[in-house]
């Protein structure tokens, strides 16, 4: 799935470190060998992973925003990294409404700003552009969306998700794709991520992980809203065999991929909700009282059979097991005297899964 001979003493870049999918993705290089620099806004929750798994201390750490042109080209500057991944961004729906300026200055010009220096840049051979599966067009069908289909949304975060992939799409065929550049850039779809370590508000895990704690029922807004879930591990295993091909054949590999869930983890809030319970062993969930509020998609599904044949990816755990590890993870985390040990459970948690997903794959 990866190698540590590739990744030993590359230099990546990876926006957006401190946040919760960039935390992991972060610790999975460095646990790989990779020399790992980061550029992000500065932890905004307490706690929260990249203070938990002393981040800090095991890589280059450089708070900054990705709305700074200059910030982001000095980073690239300073570092000349070889692959970039970017997930620097916006990721809340419901925060999109009230800040929509925000959202589409962060997801839009951000994304900007990191291919405009990569455009610059003689050291960077690969860059992966982290969107979302939020990204299409949602018709809200029982069919999964595959990469050609029609972009769009209609939340400000949604359209800011297409919109960084329009931005992407344009600088590959302005430039990248064109002789002298050896570059090669690809843009990545997921589905709602779950795992240790997300501390984020207005997120079904960390708001259940606040209300078991304080004894407290969990409110959900959409229990009926049926979901792709899935471990965070399996979209970064998947950007980490990516950005590989990348490097090595930069154009053949370019353009959009969606790592999504098996159909078995595409489920309802209400179900989640109940898995996590039952993993938990307490707590209890209760719909939020009918009332007035923004718009948010009822169904949505990704086709990843792309990756599937052309790559080799798979997803391999199932929503159970994710969940299971999600909770573990919490588990030792708010235990007394595990904070600062943190990274060597995310450590353990990453090379199981690859274990776990080498005997999938060669079942």
């Amino acid at each position: 799935m990866t190698r540590a001979a590739f990744w030993n003493k590359k230099k990546v870049l990876v926006t957006g470190h401190t946040g919760f999918k960039g935390g992991w993705l972060s610790t999975w290089l460095l646990d790989l060998g990779a020399d790992v620099v980061g550029y992000a806004l500065e932890p905004d929750s307490e706690p929260c992973f990249f203070t938990l798994c002393g981040l800090s201390q095991r890589m280059e750490s450089v708070f900054g925003d990705v709305r700074s042109k200059e910030g982001v080209q000095r980073i690239v500057d300073i570092h000349n990294p070889e692959i970039v991944f970017h997930l620097a961004a916006q990721p809340l729906v419901r925060y999109s409404y009230n800040e929509p300026v925000d959202t589409f200055a962060t997801n839009v010009m951000g994304t900007v700003h990191l291919l405009e220096a990569v455009r610059q840049s003689p050291s960077v051979h690969a860059a992966i552009i982290v969107t979302s599966d939020k990204c299409y067009e949602n018709k809200e069908w029982i069919w999964g969306y595959r990469e050609e289909e029609r972009i769009g949304g209609r939340d400000p975060y949604s359209a800011s998700k297409a919109c960084a992939e329009l931005v992407t799409a344009s600088y590959r065929r302005s430039w990248f794709e064109n002789p002298g550049f050896n570059v090669g850039i690809a843009t990545v779809r997921a589905g709602n991520v779950i795992g240790g370590g997300d501390w984020g508000r207005d997120r079904l895990v960390p708001d259940a992980v606040r209300a078991f704690r304080s004894d407290q029922p969990l409110i959900v807004r959409n229990p009926a809203s049926v979901r792709p879930w899935q471990h965070v591990l399996e979209p970064l295993a998947g950007y980490l065999m990516l950005a590989e091909k990348l490097y090595q054949e930069e154009k053949e590999w370019s353009g959009a991929w969606n790592f999504g869930p098996g159909d078995e983890s595409v489920v309802t809030v209400a179900s989640l909700c109940d898995l996590i319970i039952s993993n938990w062993h307490q707590g209890r969930w209760q719909p939020s009282p009918p009332q007035e509020d923004f718009h948010e998609a009822s169904f949505l599904l990704l086709d990843s059979s792309k990756a599937r044949r052309m790559l080799g990816w798979r997803p391999c755990l199932s929503l159970e097991e994710a969940v299971n590890m999600t909770v573990e993870w919490y588990c030792q985390a708010l235990s007394n005297g595990q904070r600062k040990q943190m990274y060597g459970v995310t450590c353990d948690q990453i090379r199981s899964y690859e274990k776990r997903w080498k005997e999938v794959t060669w079942r």
